[in-house]
């Protein structure tokens, strides 16, 4: 007889972009405990969708999403025992496995010795977007308590810093998305700028429809994305900008708005300040002087333009919404930040954010909201707190039972923190002596990459807790296995500000731990005289008190309420009183489907979060970017469908790894020509940071001046070989979409190597 096996359900979230889109594991349970489903492989559970009710995805998952349960299989390298790095008689490399007692005993001692002989700030600590937000607030607990030490970020600053410093200095909040996510499905009208949805977060395409049916999707790309083919057939409007030309194009369609009348002066006059002084900047702007710096032609500026204008003006009388969108494409540039706020500048002037549509960025790593608003963030304490704010150290030492000038202050940035840490001068050590590493691969994801490269192997310390043998981790000295996304409690922050349950479905691999034990361990060796909880449950609890009054405040959210329905906005405090922002109570509500809204969904209804309630305009003037030299072409990065991040989790997936297994060079076919590039082989592309050599693929779609590859792999693949360490000087962002390069055939020595 057959041995009685057992299949259950779990409903969660998935591991990948923060969309965090609801699926179910099914996983069939047998005797002997193990966890299999046909075809999936060994401790592999299958992937359904949750249900059609989950407003989000509606059923669907993307490609990364129907395979995730790939990473829970034993057969992908997973790592199950710490490793120590250890040099053998003929100087080669390597690691030996070791038990927790060890490896922890010898991290603890060396980062004594380091801060003894260097200070507290000789030690970093770097985190990532794709924590769950118990792990993300432990890590900034654990460095500025544990270690003592400021220098600590994020891979978030990355990927969302620009947009979250433009909409708190205009808004004066960062919330992604302040409105829900199908709140789009009702507009006509969608400007999005600088994001590849339908390849990243490919559910979300579907909120599009109704902008696309109506003609209204514009999509600005500087190559016909997989989002720009959207626009096809009536659908809307593509737009191909030069590099670095979305500032100039967003001022001089703020140009032609004032000119013609489409603002919205009652609005202006009730909730924003600084209306005079943006429309100022933008006089210098007129759509023919744009023509020339953006290389959009002057009568499509003024196409955009209208359809915005008219749109908006017909959404004030009853009519559809109107929504401005912008992704990493506007904001990884020296002027992102300013770019970003320009964005922010044409939704209030047409009156859009608060009922009438609305300005909103999208978030890309699966915590990436969560991630930078609980305490990771350099200059950040839990809740958007400011580091430097005297009440709000005063809250968050309350809460850690230490004094409030036991806090550090504020630390340096991820990208200068990875380029001078382990470097050294004549006057002494430089940058940090030990990181710490949780959840990012900078190796790959972090721009100079070679540099960066070079520093981590500069350090006295290395440490990266992953799940995956990385190329960060292959360079550390102690490597800590710790949990995946499927085999751990939690909760995330998608880009709606929705927060969301993530649930055990299956036991980790013998030898694995989770990160908040591994806090709690180092922190007790270390002599912390403050608790660190090892229960998600209980450090959630602790998470609410630290937000609580704060900007993102989850002091009303529980574990209990949130596994009572799909939506838990933040800010949800515990005072009850209506809301700022929405006039309502702060108890839960419910939607027409019976499903409880916990929080607030919709923001700046009725005023914004700065003191006086009203949205922040100032000047925007563009600071010039560097054209590329002759011969010299635009490289710019991104991500295709398959990939997700620096590949440490999509590589392993044979399904995902095949559709694209190895770097390629998108070129326009006048480019090739001009290079003496052939379709399917093998070019360079070079500069002064360094040579990575990918296949070229002709697309008829990209601007001439441009090249494209993906930030997906490692090695001599790896894109941020290229990419400099030039950052905005507000966010602190990398310039990931405009590296001069130059470009030509692989030799059949580089082609063979």
């Amino acid at each position: 007889m057959p041995a009685h096996k057992t299949t259950r359900e779990v409903g969660t979230h998935c591991p990948y972009c923060a969309l965090q889109c609801a699926m179910t594991l099914q996983i069939t349970e047998r005797p002997n405990g193990a966890v299999t489903v046909d075809g999936a492989g060994p401790a592999s559970p299958e992937i359904t969708v949750q249900g059609a009710e989950f407003p989000t995805n509606r059923g669907r998952l993307c490609r990364k999403g129907s395979t995730a349960a790939e990473l829970l299989s034993s057969r992908h390298d997973r790592l199950r025992s710490p490793l120590i790095a250890e040099t053998d008689d003929e100087g080669e490399r390597g690691f030996r496995e070791a038990s927790w007692e060890e490896a922890l005993d010898h991290i603890a001692d060396r980062l004594r010795s380091i801060q003894a002989a260097h200070g507290r700030d000789a030690v970093g600590v770097f985190g990532s977007g794709s924590l769950t937000n118990e792990k993300t607030y432990a890590l900034g607990k654990f460095a500025r308590v544990a270690l003592g030490t400021a220098q600590i970020d994020y891979n978030g600053r990355f990927c969302m810093s620009s947009a979250a410093k433009a909409s708190t200095e205009v808004f004066g909040l960062d919330r992604g998305l302040p409105f829900p996510l199908t709140d789009l499905d009702a507009a006509c009208t969608v400007l999005l700028l600088g994001s590849n949805v339908a390849d990243t977060m490919p559910p979300f395409v579907q909120h599009l429809e109704g902008a696309r049916s109506k003609g209204g999707l514009i999509v600005v790309d500087p190559r016909r994305s997989t989002t720009a083919e959207l626009t096809a057939e009536g659908a809307g409007l593509h737009v191909a900008p030069a590099p670095g030309g979305d500032l100039v194009l967003l001022l001089a369609l703020a140009n032609v708005l004032f000119e013609e009348g489409y603002t919205d002066q009652r609005y202006l006059a009730q909730r924003v300040s600084g209306t005079e002084e943006f429309r100022r900047s933008t006089a210098a702007w007129w759509p023919e002087r744009a023509q020339a710096a953006t290389g959009v032609g002057a009568d499509q500026i003024r196409f955009i333009a209208r359809r915005l204008g008219s749109a908006a003006v017909r959404a004030r009388h009853g009519g559809d919404p109107v929504f401005i969108l912008t992704g990493r494409g506007v904001e990884q540039h020296r002027d992102g930040t300013d770019t970003a706020r320009a964005a922010i500048s044409l939704a209030l002037i047409l009156g859009l954010p608060g009922g009438r549509g609305g300005y909103g960025t999208l978030t890309g790593q699966g915590n990436g909201q969560g991630g930078r608003e609980l305490g990771q963030k350099s200059d950040q304490l839990p809740g958007l707190r400011s580091i430097t704010s005297p009440t709000d150290r005063a809250h968050i030492a309350e809460v850690w039972g230490v004094a409030p000038d036991s806090i550090p202050g504020p630390g340096t940035p991820a990208t200068q923190l990875l380029h001078t840490m382990g470097t050294r001068t004549e006057k002494g050590p430089e940058g940090i002596r030990a990181l710490l590493v949780h959840g990012s691969n900078v190796a790959v994801s972090a721009p100079d990459s070679s540099r960066v490269l070079q520093n981590l192997r500069a350090l006295d310390l290395l440490v990266v807790a992953d799940f995956f043998l990385s190329e960060t981790a292959a360079e550390a000295d102690v490597v800590l296995p710790v949990l995946q996304w499927a085999e751990e409690e939690g909760t995330m922050t998608s880009l709606e500000g929705r927060l969301l349950r993530r649930r055990r479905a299956v036991d980790p691999p013998p030898g694995s731990r989770s990160e908040l034990w591994i806090f709690a361990e180092l922190a007790r060796r270390l002599g912390t005289p403050t608790g660190f909880p090892t229960d998600p449950a209980e450090v959630f609890e602790e998470i609410r008190r630290a937000t609580a009054g704060a900007s993102a405040d989850y002091s009303a959210m529980s574990w209990e309420l949130l596994d009572t329905g799909h939506a838990g906005y933040w800010p949800h405090p515990t005072t009850g009183e209506p809301s700022a922002d929405t006039g309502r109570p702060g108890g839960p509500e419910l939607t027409s489907t019976g499903e409880p809204i916990i929080g607030t969904p919709r923001m700046f209804t009725s005023r914004f979060a700065h003191p006086d309630g009203r949205a922040a305009l100032r000047g925007i003037r563009p600071r010039g970017q560097a054209a590329p030299g002759a011969a010299e072409l635009t490289f710019t990065t991104g991500r295709l469908m398959e990939h997700y991040q620096s590949g440490n989790q999509t590589r392993r997936v044979p399904a995902l790894d095949a559709a694209h297994p190895q770097v390629t060079v998108q070129v326009h076919p006048a480019t090739a020509r001009q290079f003496g590039l052939t379709e399917h082989g093998l070019a360079v592309v070079e500069n002064a940071q360094g040579a990575l050599t990918a296949k070229v693929v002709l697309d008829a779609g990209i601007r001439a001046d441009t090249i494209f590859s993906p930030f997906h792999f490692g090695g001599r693949g790896a894109a941020n070989l290229l990419t400099r360490g030039l950052t905005d000087p507000d966010s602190k962002m990398p310039e990931f979409k405009n590296t001069p390069v130059r470009i030509r055939p692989a030799t059949a020595l580089e082609a063979a190597a």
